[in-house]
């Protein structure tokens, strides 16, 4: 009756559904979400199961997946340091996987494995596809652990980040002894191998020739067959060998019928096959007896490692649940958040001492400590379902390109070719437009001193998404998952995120949207603490305007002052805007409105109240002006010059921001500059660096050339010389030959000059036949050649010359060249 009586509240007569119409489990969700928590309850407003159910969709296994949802959907109970380790962890995956190079693939690795455990563990004999699944779980950590080490090995900061999240894995004992032994009897397949045992073998191979027989024997008597009005074929029932008869008259061979009918033909089999396929029908039970003895030692095998196979399974699991994080971390290109612990006891935050890096923002160039601050900030569901659509028109130009691409290829219907060329023009325009239409981020920027921030502005202008955005933040934050934001992220760690959006009309309780909204603050008031954040939406809203502003101010003003750490509050109420002036804790943004093409911009404009634009737009869109003027005179000229001064201020804003913009952009030139600066000079003193090493190598190679010139030029004089007193002598020898030619002399005297010029004499005989004695530089005819050839060495001493003759050089005695030419100088 209370339920009807709702009913018959909320809806017109006419209107009103019949209770009998409403749907179980409709009735069952609102039983639950009235007796829920108000944690509980914020989550589901926030949407957090829709967050949960996207990260734990980039796990690769079922079990990863099941583990990733539970752990997120957990946040509410998650401490701080459990926060950071869960941070590290996941910034420890994002290293891993960008030094992997996609080795971390766990896909598919859980459901058969667990199958062969509880296998073994049950007392039954393994299949062969789950001992290769073992065999595959072994052989990936074994190859994680490489590339785990080999990460590690970068530098020493991958070290001590990787080490606390892959120590367990890293240490653990993959048995190749059992790899290897699965892989002696199981084929990749999974079936058993011929040489897993001698008998098993042995019992194919009889198989085998017990086919080949029946088939020989089943294909001779089709062959002999007379009967051309029917028609045979060999066929298989329950493993024998049988033929089948299709036609009215019956087989020309003796057998057993089988099986028969009309339309199926006769299954005959064969008097002369039985004794066949009654050995046959033995041999295969002797085949899977011996696969089943196969089967049976390696699961003994396994069982001996099965504590080892299900650590390596935990930790497997444990890490792709990491990976999941780290996978949608990195898909949305999120930001590792720096997360906080407020300290409300002192007044001051437990923040890091560094402030934010500079960044684009405007508000990092100064230097105010923030409590919160999350530049260009994406709502996760909207930056999914943006990038999911996106992918679906992608693929679906693939797939209308491809098939328009197989018509043209094989000719087919040009008028529907032409229809999907135009269905194609209309999916090329919509990626475009997805393209170009992207998510809006959100600049959240909020001071250390503020404790409730009131966000005015029209409907549809990005209130509640902006409330949402934060509270996600938060949570994903907490359980260690990146924000998606630009860098630098700072967000304090909440013990509970709190949430009142939306309608909250409560059928079971015959409560009103007004009245569940109070209710629910209420609860969040009775439950939030010092560390908490608390999001409101639409303060005060769904009574009275003057009641509700009241109201709604005396809530914020409770919150301020012993309520959350942190509010966050959207509002229609214009009363609400004056709490900054009274109350420092207060501060005041708006989400933007572009007069012009009036539609909100999704920009917020921090420390600006939000104006009313009702009656600019209804004189915008052509509204009597004596209705404007009427309008604009009951507001009263206070309204009209806040909002004219509200207007100036966001004119101010509007231009600070572009001359911030403006002067970001020449300091990012200058820094360009800067740089281009340093390149030129170290590219020029390292060009004089290498001009003056050339020229001092230039200078060390002229230095060898000269000194081999000198050194060719000394040792050309020297032989010169040499042959000079060499000549010199032969002349002296001649002349005294010539002199004792006229007259004897004692043979006291000429017998020691016959000793001395003896050498001398040779060399004078043998070069007097050769045209005589050569000098350096002489050209000469080598008869064993039979080429000429230059001098370039005499040795007098040992009777030789060296000479050349194109590129070999040769010793020769003189005797052995003829003189052809002779220097000039000579």
């Amino acid at each position: 009756l209370r339920l009807s009586a709702s009913f018959s509240l909320l809806y017109p007569p006419s209107l009103s559904p019949s209770v009998s119409h409403l749907r179980p489990r409709r009735l069952r969700a609102l039983v639950v979400a009235a007796s829920a928590s108000p944690s509980a309850r914020s989550l589901r407003l926030l949407e957090w199961g829709k967050v949960c159910r996207a990260v734990a969709s980039f796990a690769g296994t079922a079990h990863g997946r099941e583990a990733t949802e539970k752990q997120l959907w957990g946040v509410e109970s998650v401490s701080y340091e459990r926060s950071r380790k869960l941070l590290r962890e996941t910034e420890a995956a994002v290293r891993l996987l960008g030094s992997s190079g996609g080795a971390l693939d766990f896909s598919g690795l859980d459901t058969v494995v667990e199958s062969a455990i509880n296998c073994v563990s049950g007392g039954s004999v393994i299949k062969g596809q789950e001992a290769m699944a073992v065999v595959s779980l072994m052989l990936f950590v074994e190859s994680l652990q490489v590339t785990i080490r080999a990460a590690m090995k970068q530098d020493e900061d991958s070290h001590n980040l990787l080490l606390p999240l892959t120590e367990t894995i890293l240490d653990a004992v993959v048995s190749k002894l059992l790899v290897k032994s699965i892989q002696d009897v199981i084929d990749d397949d999974g079936s058993v191998k011929d040489t897993a045992s001698p008998e098993l073998r042995r019992y194919r191979d009889q198989v085998q020739a017990l086919e080949s027989r029946l088939c020989q024997l089943m294909d001779k008597l089709i062959r002999n067959a007379d009967n051309e009005a029917s028609l045979s074929e060999v066929s298989i029932v329950n493993g024998r060998c049988c033929i089948k008869i299709t036609g009215d008259k019956s087989s020309s061979f003796d057998g057993l019928l089988l099986s028969s009918g009309s339309d199926a033909g006769s299954m005959i089999e064969p008097i002369i096959a039985v004794p066949l396929n009654d050995e046959l029908q033995g041999a295969r039970a002797l085949v899977v007896r011996a696969e089943l003895e196969a089967l049976s030692k390696l699961t003994d095998k396994i069982l001996l490692e099965l504590d080892n196979i299900q650590i390596l399974m935990q930790e497997t699991v444990t890490l792709d649940k990491v990976t999941a994080r780290a996978r949608y971390s990195i898909a949305y290109d999120g930001t590792l958040p720096d997360l906080y612990l407020p300290n409300i006891e002192h007044g001051i935050v437990n923040a890091a001492k560094d402030e934010p890096a500079s960044t684009t923002s405007s508000a990092q160039l100064t230097k105010r400590p923030w409590k919160l601050f999350i530049p260009n900030a994406y709502h996760p569901l909207l930056l999914q379902q943006h990038q999911e659509n996106l992918r679906r028109t992608k693929k679906d130009v693939a797939s209308a390109t491809a098939e328009i691409r197989r018509r043209r290829i094989y000719g087919q219907d040009i008028a529907e070719e032409d229809q999907l060329a135009s269905e194609l023009d209309f999916m090329k325009i919509r990626v475009s437009e997805l393209e170009r239409n992207h998510p809006i981020p959100v600049d959240f920027m909020i001071a250390e001193e503020t404790t409730v921030l009131v966000i005015t502005g029209p409907n549809t202008g990005g209130k509640t998404i902006s409330l949402k955005t934060v509270g996600l933040a938060s949570l994903m934050a907490k359980i260690g998952l990146y924000i998606l934001a630009s860098e630098p992220v700072k967000i304090p760690w909440f013990d509970a995120v709190y949430a009142d959006i939306g309608d909250e009309q409560s059928l079971t309780q015959s409560l009103s949207t007004f009245s569940g909204h109070l209710k629910q603050i209420g609860a969040i008031r009775a439950q939030s603490t010092s560390q908490s954040l608390v999001l409101l939406d639409e303060v005060g809203a769904g009574t009275n305007p003057l009641e509700g502003a009241a109201l709604g101010m005396s809530l914020l003003g409770s919150f301020a002052e012993a309520g959350s750490f942190l509010t966050l509050a959207t509002t229609h109420h214009g009363e609400l805007k004056t709490l900054k002036y009274s109350n420092d804790s207060f501060e005041n943004a708006c989400v933007e409105f572009d007069e012009e093409n009036l539609k909100p911009t999704f920009r917020i404009l921090w420390g600006i109240p939000g104006r009313s634009n009702a009656i600019n737009i209804a004189e915008r869109l052509g509204l009597p002006l004596d209705i404007i003027e009427s309008s604009r005179h009951l507001l009263g000229t206070a309204g009209a010059e806040i909002n004219a001064l509200i207007m100036d201020m966001e004119k101010f804003k509007q231009e600070y921001h572009e001359q911030l913009q403006q002067a970001q952009h020449y300091l990012m030139q200058s820094k360009e500059l800067h740089n281009d600066l340093e390149v030129a000079q170290k590219s020029i003193v390292d060009h004089g660096i290498a001009q003056r090493k050339r020229k001092s190598r230039v200078v060390s190679e002229y230095a060898v050339m000269a000194r081999s010139i000198i050194h060719k030029k000394f040792q050309q004089y020297r032989e010169s010389a040499v042959a000079q007193r060499v000549l010199e002598e032969e002349k002296a020898a001649e002349k005294a030959k010539s002199e004792g030619a006229k007259g004897p002399e004692p043979a006291s005297t000429s017998a020691p000059k016959k000793t001395q010029n003896t050498n001398s004499s040779m060399v004078t005989e043998a070069n007097d036949e050769n045209g005589g004695i050569p000098e350096v530089g002489d050209l000469v005819y080598v008869p064993k050649l039979k080429n000429q050839a230059t001098v370039v060495k005499i040795d007098s001493s040992k009777n030789e010359v060296q000479v050349q003759a194109g590129m070999m050089k040769l010793k020769l005695k003189l005797k052995d060249v003829k003189v052809q030419k002779q220097r000039t100088s000579r």
